[in-house]
């Protein structure tokens, strides 16, 4: 029998739980705070901060907003960065990407304070994790990989000594959870494809789980995937519906795979919301840490 992966339904179970932990925060005083900076009025980007601060909102976490218009240099960003770093009611912040053209995003990202890096995304932090194979990790964790692992834990699926293929090297997920997944606590071999790859097919045919975050609808065909395996959709794409008449969010994965598989991860409702609750789980922990 086919699982789904209802990151909804987790999501909200580990929201609950970092509800009941913010308030033994604030019964010692403590109440964490999640900062975001948005730059320009990208509907998507919109739509993602919005989805923040209610899930703030949901957890009970102080939300702090900086919004800065499209014109906005690289100085006015620095600027926003540094205030946020020493904005006591900060716990940890975002910056929101992408950020307007000619705008160096990694140097942007360098100036964020790591202890305050919600996103798990700074340079220090990823050269922790790369450095920590085995035992706790007391920085903060990349949001999506974090999340597609605690996704796969809620349903009990191990990963040790599976074999598991991912698409795309993106930043985001692609270059950032293989450091996840080959941790010793998690135990898998991990094969990295994208466009310079030959023969993906064969890749994908070969393993046990596939995590697909290209950003291409529909790239995971059913004759790429073996039997019983553990797909997790990633890649967002936004693809006209001509008999709706509007565009709609579609997956890497061809819903005709799930048939053939064990366990699967729906786009939208899979790993999405997973990463909006991994985001908090990183503010109330590094508020913890405080404490």
């Amino acid at each position: 029998m086919t699982i789904k992966l209802d990151g909804k339904r987790v999501a909200a179970e580990v929201k609950a739980n970092l509800a009941e932990r913010v308030s033994t925060l604030k019964e010692h005083g403590i109440v964490p705070g999640l900062g975001t900076l948005l730059v320009g009025e990208d509907p998507g980007s919109m739509k993602y901060v919005a989805g923040k601060h209610a899930d703030c909102a949901e957890v009970g976490i102080r939300s702090i907003r900086r919004d800065l218009p499209a014109d906005a240099s690289f100085d006015d960003i620095a600027a926003a960065v540094r205030d946020l770093n020493e904005d006591p009611a900060c716990t940890g912040y975002i910056v929101q990407l992408p950020l307007p053209r000619g705008v160096d995003e990694n140097a942007i990202i360098g100036l964020i304070d790591p202890s305050k890096d919600a996103d798990g995304m700074h340079p220090y932090n990823l050269g922790e994790l790369v450095l920590h194979v085995q035992g706790d990790i007391t920085t903060p964790l990349p949001c999506t990989p974090r999340g597609v692992i605690e996704l796969l834990d809620a349903y009990d699926i191990d990963l040790n000594g599976k074999e598991v293929c991912v698409l795309g090297r993106g930043i985001t997920i692609g270059r950032t959870i293989g450091l996840l997944l080959t941790r010793k606590a998690v135990n898998a071999t991990v094969t990295l494809c994208h466009t310079g790859t030959r023969d993906i097919a064969d890749h994908m045919r070969r393993a046990d789980v596939i995590i697909a975050a290209m950003g291409s609808a529909g790239f995971v065909k059913p004759e790429n995937v073996k039997d019983g395996a553990v797909l997790m959709d990633v890649g967002v794409s936004r693809v006209f519906d001509e008999q709706a008449g509007r565009f709609r969010i579609k997956g890497d994965v061809d819903k005709a795979c799930y048939d053939k598989v064990s366990a699967y991860s729906p786009n939208p409702g899979g790993v999405g919301p997973m990463t909006r609750a991994m985001l908090l789980a990183n503010v109330v922990e590094m508020a913890e840490r405080k404490m």
